[in-house]
């Protein structure tokens, strides 16, 4: 035991892990590459689309609230000569705005469940290496 090196195919363990360690940084830059870049990727397409999608709000809620009062009036002429008549076609087309908001949030809640917000790609490129690491792992062993 006068040598304490150790030869793995004509190298040392220290040369060993060390290349281990280098190949190890250089996997993790890699992969933080690619999800900066994917996320990168993700914002200019934010940064595109949002200012049209705030003027779209609020024609939309615009044409939201003149929609509203119209539909509001003519369930009132229903109910004339009734005291009440404005404050029953209110209860009635909010009863049906929340119907319709609830069921649209439960399908909005759905597609986020399936789709996500995650950056895919990179999750998937990991959940891969992971599967190979392993595979070599045990070969290794």
């Amino acid at each position: 035991m006068a040598d304490q090196t150790v030869n793995f195919n004509g190298r040392s363990f220290a040369g060993v892990v060390n290349e281990v360690k280098d190949e190890l940084k250089e996997f993790l830059q890699t992969r933080i590459i690619m999800l900066k870049a994917e996320l990168g990727e993700k914002m200019r397409t934010l940064k595109t689309a949002l200012p049209m999608l705030i003027t779209a709000a609020i024609f939309l809620g615009t044409a939201f609230l003149m929609l509203t009062l119209c539909l509001v009036g003519l369930v009132s002429v229903a109910f004339y000569g009734d005291p009440f008549r404005w404050f029953y076609s209110f209860i009635i087309v909010g009863v049906l705005y929340s119907i319709m908001g609830g069921m649209a949030a439960v399908f909005g809640l759905k597609e986020l469940r399936a789709q996500g917000i995650m950056p895919k790609k990179t999750i998937k490129v990991l959940k891969e290496d992971q599967i190979w690491l392993q595979q070599e792992a045990r070969t290794q062993v």
